[in-house]
């Protein structure tokens, strides 16, 4: 029967990344918890790399990761259309780059 007056004891949560392949960008794959690093990477190497999934990890605390609110959702977010030099079309391609 679970105490209702327990405190959360529990180990730091930790947010993990896989790397797909060598040259892929990093996904956020999940959580785990664990109480240092060292453990948070075992964990999500058992978690998350079981079947071969990732070549490489990064393990983040989660209180270390800064978020936007849904509520920042106005001109945070604004894509800033009358700033036209940030728009790629300006510039040209180099000759032996792949266009895709």
């Amino acid at each position: 029967m679970a105490d209702a007056t327990k405190t959360d004891n529990s180990w730091p949560l930790w947010e993990v990344f896989t790397q797909g392949a060598h040259g892929e960008p990093f996904e956020h794959a999940g959580s785990v918890h664990a109480a240092d690093a060292e453990l948070a990477l075992q964990n999500a190497r058992d978690v998350y790399t079981r079947r071969g999934e990732a070549v490489n990890l990064w393990v983040v605390p989660s209180t270390a990761i800064v978020a936007s609110a849904p509520s920042d959702n106005g001109p945070f977010f604004d894509p800033g259309n009358d700033k036209a030099y940030r728009h790629p079309q300006f510039y040209k391609v180099p000759r032996g780059v792949r266009v895709f």
